[in-house]
This record gives C-alpha cells, sequence and structure tokens, in this order.
C-alpha cells in the first residue's frame, strides 16, 4: 500500500478556506485533519504556502481522435489537461467519423484507456437519422449525449423539430446541447458574404453568430426539455440575454435543466477581436463587454451551474485562413485555471467559487462518483497551486 502526506496545505472545499493536512493511500483520499502520524515508509509532501483544490473537472473538450491527430490526441491533450490541474474530462463526439453509434463510442473508450493520463469519459453524439442507436446509450458509464442544436458540424447538425421531439421524449441521460440558430446563423453570414466575400472581418463574428441566434436555440431547447422532462445541459452560455432563463434558486441537485459558462467568455470580449482575430474565434462567439459581465455574475449568482474551457485546438495554419474557412476554436486545457486565478486576483471569483463551479458542480451534475470534493474515501484527485508564483504563457507551454 502507498501512502503519502500532504502537510500544511490550504484547503479549498465545499465554501470554506482552511488549513489541513491530507492521508492518500493507493490512491484514495484516506483522512483530512491535522495531527495525525503515519508509521511505516511513506512520502511526505510540505504544502506550506500552497493551496490544495480538487482536481477539476471539464465536461466540454475536444481533443480530436479519431481522424483529426493532425491537431491533437487524446494522449497530449489529457496531458495538456493534467498539467494544468484538469483531472477529469468529458470529451465531444464531433471527431472523424462523428461518434454516431455505440461501436464507435466504444472505440473511444479504447483510445481513453491505453492513452489518457486523466479521468475520462466520452458523449454519444446526435444525428438527426440516429435517434434509435442513442437512446441505447448506457446511463452508468457515458457522461451524456451531444446534440448540436446550432453550428454547422456536417451530418451532427440536428435542427429539425421531428428529431428533436424524439430526442427529448427518450434519451435516458443527461443531453448537452451546444444552442445556436442555424437559420439566423445562416442569413447573416449569407449578408456579410455579400458584402465581403469570404475574408470577412473577424470583428463580424459576433455579429453572425449573434445573441439572437444564441437566445432563439436556447429557449426552444429548454421549451423541449420542460415538455418531455428531459434533463438538459445547456452548454457555453455566452450571452446577457440566455441568463434569465435559468434558475437560480433552486439547489443544484434539484435542477433538471442546467447551463455551463467558459472561461473565454469570462475573458474577453468584441473588443478583442481587431488585437487577437482568429484566435479568439469560437462557437458561441465572444460576444460584448456587458454580455461577459453577464455571464460572470450568472456564474456566481447560480444562473449558471459549472465552469468549463470548450478546449478546441486548431493548427495555426488552419487558424491563419480567411473567415469562412477559419475554424472556431482554441485550447484551453493547460491555462483554464490559471486564467480563473487570475479572476480571482482581480476580484472577480472568490475561490470557494471558483472549486464549486469547476469541481463539485460538474461532479453533481454528471454523477460523477467519487470526485470532485476532498472527502475521506474519495479519488486523490488532487491539485496544489501557488497563488503567488506569476508566470507568462508563451508557445513553449
Amino acid at each position: 500500500m502507498s501512502t503519502t502526506i500532504i502537510r500544511n496545505a490550504t484547503l479549498v472545499n465545499e465554501g470554506k478556506v482552511y488549513p489541513s493536512d491530507v492521508l492518500i493511500r493507493d490512491g484514495r483520499i484516506g483522512k483530512v485533519g491535522t495531527g495525525f502520524g503515519v508509521k511505516g515508509n511513506h512520502a511526505e509532501i510540505d504544502a506550506g504556502g500552497l493551496h490544495l483544490l480538487p482536481g477539476l473537472i471539464d465536461d466540454q473538450v475536444h481533443f480530436r481522435e479519431p481522424g483529426l491527430t493532425h491537431k491533437a490526441t487524446v494522449y497530449t491533450e489529457s496531458r495538456a489537461a493534467v498539467a494544468g490541474g484538469i483531472t477529469s474530462f468529458m470529451e465531444m463526439p464531433n471527431t472523424v467519423p462523428p461518434t454516431l453509434t455505440q461501436e464507435l463510442l466504444a472505440e473511444k473508450y479504447k483510445i481513453g484507456a491505453r492513452d489518457s493520463l486523466a479521468n475520462y469519459s466520452f458523449y454519444m453524439g446526435v444525428s438527426s437519422t440516429n435517434i434509435d442507436e442513442v437512446l441505447r446509450t448506457d446511463p452508468q458509464t457515458v457522461c451524456g449525449v451531444k446534440v448540436f442544436m446550432g453550428s454547422s458540424t456536417g451530418e451532427m447538425l440536428v435542427d429539425d423539430e421531428q428529431s428533436l421531439e424524439r430526442l427529448f421524449a427518450g434519451a435516458p441521460l443527461l443531453i448537452a446541447a451546444h444552442c445556436e440558430d442555424e437559420t439566423t446563423i445562416r442569413t447573416n453570414l449569407a449578408r456579410y458574404r455579400r458584402k465581403f466575400g469570404d475574408d470577412i472581418p473577424m470583428h463580424l463574428h459576433p455579429a453572425i453568430r449573434s445573441d439572437e441566434a444564441c437566445f432563439l436555440s436556447s429557449t426552444q431547447a429548454i421549451y423541449l426539455a420542460r415538455t418531455h422532462g428531459a434533463r438538459l445541459h445547456i452548454l457555453h452560455i455566452s450571452t446577457a440575454r440566455e441568463i434569465p432563463l435559468f434558475d437560480e434558486a433552486l439547489p443544484l441537485e434539484q435542477k433538471r435543466i442546467t447551463a455551463e459558462a467558459c472561461v473565454h467568455h469570462l475573458w474577453f470580449s468584441d473588443e478583442d477581436y481587431d488585437r487577437l482575430g482568429a484566435r479568439i474565434k469560437w462557437n458561441p462567439a465572444v460576444k460584448t463587454p456587458h454580455d461577459r459581465d453577464a455571464v460572470l455574475r450568472g456564474l456566481l449568482d447560480g444562473h449558471i451551474d459549472v465552469l468549463a474551457t470548450d478546449h478546441a485546438p486548431h493548427t495555426a495554419a488552419e487558424k491563419a485562413m480567411p473567415y469562412v474557412n477559419c475554424p472556431s476554436g482554441g485550447p484551453l486545457v493547460q491555462h483554464a485555471l490559471v486564467a480563473l486565478l487570475e479572476l480571482h486576483h482581480q476580484g472577480k471569483m472568490p475561490l470557494e467559487k471558483l472549486v464549486e463551479k469547476a469541481c463539485h458542480h460538474p461532479a453533481l451534475c454528471f454523477r460523477v462518483r467519487d470526485r470532485g470534493f476532498i472527502r475521506e474515501g474519495y479519488a486523490a484527485d488532487l491539485v496544489l497551486v501557488n497563488l503567488d508564483s506569476p508566470w507568462t504563457v508563451d508557445p513553449s507551454t
């Protein structure tokens, strides 16, 4: 039996910040407290001056395997995640081929078992033609099913009412939804292509993928979920208009409809497009400072339940292409916690709230067993951080 003691740490856990030691035996938390000794061989870590957090649980990543491994793999991105304090991830189905059958889903789990350095789960993908396959998904072993109710993702775009009704009426587990109204996006895109061709200025991305597109689609998803009693989780909220759609009063455990915010929508605004261009081209788009600030408020006051990354790496060459051909997304798993700690230093996010939204709530929302908290008997997925050791992100890291 391997034994490790972390001594003199400042724990951030379950709404409290307090000094404590942690005893770990064979990868499990054996004891949380102070003053205990251990006989025999064991390792000790002096965590004086450091904060100890539960490992972050990221409910939305794109690790690009299979089929897009020139961008990334489960191994490379799980390595980056662990380097950044994310110890569990849930990976999306828009790979090549997309994860639209139980057999393809099983293949992903084989890749995870072979290559992942973090805990993993994979979403089952939804198309207009695979609803019967989706309904076979095992809720005990799969984090959820992912539906793109907007965003041009080929056969994974589901915007016909009959397929959506069948999905929301019958899905046996959580439905994670990307909500942007495709008709609105196509109309806006056509208008700007007539004016600019393929090389649309990047700052017009939030005019094309507008707040109206987000609001219409989220409203539709919530209507379907309420009509059919489905368990719905709306991903990457990016607009102030969407915040009131969610209930801030209920405890998370009682919610049937939940929401997620991503780090980039807390950090950037449309004022940054002229400086950063395609680097901040995400779907949904980074929008106004008002939207950015409203998403942060919604996260803090309980309208939004979970923090995530939507980690979606591309090559530099792909990101250098004109607007219409330039893919949306960016890498975040290695630096998300660092960015959130910077928001803490700016006085915008208490450490307790960071841990609640990025560790506790993903575990509760997705029913992750024995993770997301620093509790005796739980897996020792832990992160030590130094809040007073700044460093600069550069291409070498």
